[in-house]
């Protein structure tokens, strides 16, 4: 089997004996007789090798190269796997991932950094991502480190420095360069160990728990694909808009995101912004004055695009009212402002004592929903333990707010007497 221990041993070692025992691996590619260059797996008889491997990890690493830029759909270029002091890479464009849906469907727990994207576009590619994860970013918000990047957090936590060239390498060109490979295996070859450490962190400060119920509450929170109706609001300057443009906003950003994933181009290459927004101002009647409108190429109205865009003017024009999707209220506007702003220092003045992630706890949107009565994260678990019930507790008048002579806000029992009325009263 083709391994690379991430102990003190280089990096590409080639062990001829776990290959006896797992004659899938023999069809390896080694992309490079280099020592520190790692090799691939690039058919599924080395994949389903790598799963048998894996199958009983309690803790296993996981990354993903992939790009996002040329196409609507996230193009998966490469994933990497760490465990037991091994590493190895697999191929997406040469073998289809699909077995690893047992590995992730499995006991063990995935370790990864950042996990959110890696996840959507594992689950997109094998039909399941993990189902357990520990991710590494979550975990360094409960002791203190506000979203750092692997880089960083390896070097705080471990004391190692990881490479930082091939950042910006394109994925998908074959063959992988084998500098980009063992950067690529950089990537897993630290996450148990940092696992490992932050652990040990946590569970001295007694946040353990409070890490994994976020991990697991990320999971439950996915990306959600884009409904075509709803695209309109990610528009710029969409908020400008008022009246019928909006519905013909709505209808004309709803063709753009269905023909950017059928034909799996960017959004922005199919239609810009900025035509959404001028042909929802102007509501063009026919190609002539649809050619004229700020932000229009003619390479938007080709294959039949100009008469489609039409077409999504008129539907946006006749729209009835009632089937028009509106952004969600952020509250902002209805909330109590000084509620919030009290609250919000309450809130800061908890993470500091706790030596916290503040925008781990808890967020504007989050302190709003509480001031209006709404379901918000800090209703329960964790945070509904060390933010939510004392914000209820200032809300409900059973406390009040004051300050110490050294600027720390504090709750304190409320006395229910008046000092005075406001001046001017």
């Amino acid at each position: 089997m083709n391994t690379w221990p991430m102990g003190n041993a280089p990096i590409g070692v080639y062990s001829p004996g776990v290959a006896a025992r797992c004659p899938g691996w023999s069809t390896f590619q080694q992309v490079s007789t280099s020592a520190d260059s790692p090799a691939l797996i690039t058919d599924r008889d080395g994949l389903v090798a790598l799963v048998d491997e894996m199958a009983d990890e309690e803790f296993y690493a996981v990354d993903t190269e992939f790009h996002t830029e040329r196409t609507y759909w996230p193009q998966l270029a490469l994933i990497q796997f760490g465990w037991a002091g091994k590493v190895a890479l697999v191929d997406p464009l040469a073998v289809d991932p699909e077995p690893l849906s047992r590995l992730f469907a499995g006991p063990g727990t995935a370790v990864a950094h950042a996990a959110s994207q890696d996840l959507d576009i594992l689950h997109t590619a094998c039909g399941v991502a993990p189902a357990s994860v520990f991710d590494t970013q979550i975990a360094a918000g409960f002791v203190g480190m506000s979203t750092p990047s692997l880089a960083r957090l390896v070097d705080q936590v471990l004391g190692i420095t990881l490479a930082k060239t091939d950042q910006l390498s394109d994925w998908l060109h074959r063959p992988i360069p084998p500098a980009q490979l063992t950067y690529a295996a950089g990537d897993v070859v630290h996450l148990l160990a940092l696992r490992s450490a932050l652990v040990a962190q946590l569970e001295e400060r007694g946040r353990l728990a409070w890490a994994i119920e976020e991990c697991t509450q990320a999971l439950s929170v996915r990306r959600v694909d884009v409904l075509p109706e709803q695209a309109w609001w990610r528009v710029g300057d969409m908020r400008k808009l008022s009246g019928r443009s909006r519905a013909v906003a709505q209808e004309v950003a709803a063709w753009r995101e269905r023909r950017a994933a059928e034909v799996d181009r960017p959004r922005r290459s199919v239609l810009s912004d900025l035509a959404i927004i001028t042909i929802s101002q102007r509501s063009p009647r026919n190609r002539v004055e649809l050619e004229k409108l700020r932000g229009v190429d003619t390479r938007h109205l080709s294959k039949g695009g100009a008469d489609e865009i039409l077409e999504a003017v008129q539907r946006g024009q006749a729209l009835p009212a009632g089937d028009l999707r509106l952004p969600p209220d952020s509250g902002d506007a209805r909330a109590s402002q000084a509620a919030v702003a009290v609250c919000a220092g309450l809130v800061r003045q908890i993470s500091d004592e706790l030596d916290f992630d503040q925008a781990l706890l808890a967020t504007r949107a989050d302190i709003t929903q509480v001031v209006l009565g709404e379901p918000s994260r800090l209703d329960q678990g964790w945070r509904g333990t060390i933010a939510g019930d004392p914000i209820r507790r200032l809300l409900n008048g059973e406390a009040a707010a004051a300050f110490e002579s050294d600027g720390r806000l504090v709750l304190e029992e409320r006395s229910h007497t008046p000092i005075g009325s406001a001046p001017g009263s």
